[in-house]
C-alpha cells in the first residue's frame, strides 16, 4: 500500500515519495480551455486548493537543475489522466516562469507584522529566480531593480536602525509597503524579458490576511495593500500569461479585483471544475478500496460526504484522507469529525452566539436533518459578515458548513434552501452550541438557585431552571444526558456542598447527589426523568419518586453516616421542568 500523505501539500513530494495521489491533473486542461485570464477558486479550508497550486506549477513551470540543465517535467505526471491530452496541453508543459506566492503567513495580531511576513514570502520568491543576477538579457538598472528588493530584509533593516524620529519611521515604512505592493509585477517583467515566456502567476490563500485583519482591527490597510498587490500584478501587468488565486471566500465590495475584466470566479456554486477540489464519490471509493477499507464506505459517506460544488459531489478529502490514516490498522475505531479540529471555527460560535429567536428555531431545524431556505449572494466581505443573519449564513454556505439542496429566483434574488451536508459538520455545530449554551451558565448568578435548593424551594428551582432553558437551542431538549449535564453545572458552586454523578447510593445510582463538606449537614439527591409532551411530566415526577424510594436512595447516604439527606424529583420537557420533594 502507498504511504498517506498526511501533512503533505507538495505535488512533487506525492511523486518522489511515492504517496497516494488522488488523480486531479486535468484541472490543468480545463483552466486552459474554459478559464480566464485571471482565475478565483473560493473553496472551503482543506480542500486541496493549495495542493491543486503545487500541481500546477510543477506541470508549468520551466526549472533547471544544479548543472544547468531543464528539468523533465514529465515524469512527474507519468501515468496521470493530463498525459492523455493532446499537444495544445501538453506542449506547455514545463514552458513558463512561475511566480507563486502563499499569503497565509500574514496572519498576524498587527497590521506591520503582517506586512513584514507578506514581504519575507515576496523576498523568497525573488531569491528563487536568483539567476537573474546573472542574466545576459538583463540591462544593469533592471538588476539593481531585482537586487533591491532581493536583498530588502537587509536594507531595511539598516535603513530602521538610522532613523529615531517616530514620523519619520513611520514615512519609511510606508514607503517599503509601496515598494513591495508593487513588486509581483516587477518580477514578472524580468523574468517575462529573461525567458522571452510570459510569466504565470499562482497566490494562495488570498483571504487569509484580510480575515485576520478584520477580526485583529486593522482591516482597511490590509485591505489597501492587497488591492495595490493584485492590481500591479493582475490587471496591469503585460507580462501575465494567466494567473490562478485560491482562498475560501470571494471579496469584491473592497475593490481587491477593481477593474479586472479578465477576471473568472468559481466558487463552489460555479458550473465548472467541481470536481477537482475534493474527492468524488468515485475517488473515495478508489482509496478505500486501496487500504482495504471498501466496507467502511457508508460510514464514510454519512461522517463526510454531502458537498455539492457545481453538479459534482464531493466528500471532504482532509476528513476521508485522516480517517483512512487512522483506520487502516483499525477498520472498526469510530468516525471522528477531524475538520473541525482545523480551525477555531469561529464563525459557528459567532452564529450562534448572535441568534434571535428565528436563527435558534433555524439551527434547530438543521441539526436535527432539516432545511432553511437564504437569499444567497456571493459578494460578501467580511465588513459585512456580521450585519445581518443572512449574511452569516451565506458565509457558512460558502465556506463549507452548509450544503445545497435546490435554488429558486424570486425576482432579481436567488433563494437556496441549504442543509447541513454531514455527520461531520453536525457535530461541529452540536458541540458549539454546548459550550455556547455552558458560557450562559458560568455568566449566571447562581446563588438565588442554590440557596433554592438548600431551602427546598421547589417554585424558584423549577422557575430558574425553566428560564436558564429558554435561552438554550432545544436541539437537545430530548437528551436526559443534557439535562443531566445542564443540572450538574448549575449545581457545582453550591456554598459547603460537592456534586457528584451517578453515585453508588442504596441499591443503585442516583443521577447526582449533593454531598456537604460537613457532616452534619443534610444531603440533596437528585433523580431526572425526561418526557416528550407536556401533559406527561407529572407521570415522570412519579416515576422519579418510586425509583427514589425503592432503590434506596436515602438509605445509602445514611450509611454513608450523614445525619440525613432530601430527595428531589424533576421532570423535563423541552424547555420546562418541574421539581418536586420526596421524604
Amino acid at each position: 500500500m502507498k504511504k498517506i500523505g498526511i501533512g503533505y501539500e507538495n505535488y512533487k513530494d506525492f511523486i518522489d515519495n511515492d504517496l497516494y495521489y488522488v488523480d486531479k491533473t486535468l484541472l490543468i486542461r480545463d483552466i486552459l480551455q474554459k478559464g480566464g485570464k485571471v482565475n478565483l477558486f473560493t473553496r472551503p479550508r482543506r480542500f486541496g486548493k493549495t495542493l491543486a497550486l503545487s500541481m500546477i506549477r510543477t506541470f508549468f513551470e520551466l526549472e533547471y537543475d544544479r548543472d544547468g540543465n531543464i528539468i523533465d517535467k514529465q515524469r512527474y505526471f507519468d501515468g496521470k489522466k493530463i498525459l492523455q491530452c493532446d499537444d495544445s496541453i501538453l506542449s506547455k508543459m514545463g514552458r513558463y516562469p512561475v511566480i507563486k506566492l502563499s499569503l497565509k503567513s500574514a496572519k498576524q495580531s498587527d497590521f506591520k507584522t503582517a506586512i513584514f511576513k507578506l514581504r519575507e514570502e515576496i523576498i523568497y520568491e525573488f531569491a528563487r529566480h536568483e539567476y537573474l543576477f546573472n542574466s545576459c538579457i538583463l540591462n544593469e538598472d533592471e538588476k539593481n531593480s531585482y537586487k533591491e528588493l532581493r536583498s530588502g530584509e537587509f536594507i531595511w533593516q539598516e535603513k530602521i536602525r538610522q532613523i529615531n524620529d517616530p514620523d519619520e519611521r513611520e514615512a519609511a515604512f510606508t514607503e517599503e509597503v509601496g515598494k513591495y505592493s508593487t513588486a509581483l509585477k516587477m518580477l514578472s517583467t524580468l523574468l517575462q524579458k529573461h525567458h522571452g515566456e510570459n510569466v504565470i502567476i499562482l497566490l494562495d490563500e488570498y483571504d487569509v490576511p484580510l480575515e485576520n485583519a478584520y477580526y485583529s482591527g486593522f482591516y482597511d490597510k490590509m485591505v489597501g495593500f492587497i488591492r495595490s498587490l493584485f492590481e500591479s500584478a493582475l490587471k496591469t501587468n503585460d507580462a501575465l500569461e494567466f494567473a490562478v488565486v485560491t482562498g475560501c471566500l470571494r471579496i469584491s465590495k473592497e475593490s481587491i479585483f477593481t477593474g479586472l475584466n479578465n477576471l473568472t470566479v468559481n466558487s463552489i456554486r460555479g458550473t465548472d471544475f467541481g470536481e477537482y477540489y475534493g474527492f468524488t464519490p468515485e475517488d473515495t471509493l478508489e482509496m478505500l478500496d486501496h487500504y482495504g477499507l471498501k466496507d467502511n464506505y457508508d460510514v464514510v459517506k454519512d461522517w463526510y460526504d454531502g458537498y455539492i460544488f457545481g453538479s459534482a459531489e464531493v466528500y471532504n478529502p482532509w476528513s476521508v484522507t485522516h480517517y483512512i490514516h487512522e483506520h487502516v490498522n483499525a477498520p472498526d475505531r469510530l468516525a471522528e469529525p477531524y475538520w473541525s479540529n482545523t480551525s477555531s471555527n469561529s464563525i459557528v460560535k459567532d452564529m450562534i452566539k448572535l441568534s434571535d429567536d428565528t436563527a435558534k428555531e433555524e439551527l434547530d431545524r438543521l441539526v436535527n436533518g432539516g432545511t432553511i431556505e437564504k437569499r444567497i449572494h456571493e459578494d460578501i466581505t467580511y465588513d459585512d459578515v456580521h450585519s445581518n443573519q443572512d449574511n452569516l449564513w451565506n458565509f457558512l454556505f460558502f465556506t463549507g458548513y452548509m450544503r445545497k439542496v435546490s435554488e429558486r429566483t424570486e425576482g432579481d434574488d436567488i433563494y437556496m434552501t441549504m442543509c447541513i451536508p454531514n455527520r461531520e459538520i453536525r457535530s461541529i455545530f452540536r458541540h458549539q452550541v454546548s459550550l455556547w449554551f455552558e458560557d450562559i451558565v458560568k455568566q449566571t448568578d447562581l446563588n438565588n438557585f442554590h440557596n433554592a435548593v438548600l431551602n427546598k424551594d421547589t417554585e424558584t428551582m423549577e422557575n430558574f431552571i425553566s428560564d436558564l432553558l429558554e435561552k438554550s437551542i432545544s436541539t437537545f431538549d430530548c437528551s436526559e444526558s443534557f439535562y443531566h449535564g445542564f443540572l450538574l453545572s448549575l449545581l457545582y458552586g453550591t456554598p459547603r456542598y460537592t456534586p457528584r454523578s451517578n453515585r453508588e447510593t442504596g441499591n443503585g445510582r442516583a443521577d447526582i447527589v449533593l454531598y456537604p463538606n460537613r457532616p452534619k449537614d443534610p444531603a440533596y439527591i437528585f433523580e431526572l426523568k425526561v418526557r416528550k409532551k407536556f401533559n406527561e411530566m407529572d407521570d415522570g415526577l412519579k416515576e422519579a419518586f418510586e425509583q427514589i424510594k425503592e432503590k434506596k436512595y436515602a438509605e445509602g447516604v445514611l450509611e454513608d453516616g450523614y445525619i440525613g439527606s432530601v430527595s428531589y424529583g424533576i421532570c423535563f420537557c423541552k424547555k420546562s421542568c418541574i421539581v418536586g420533594l420526596t421524604e
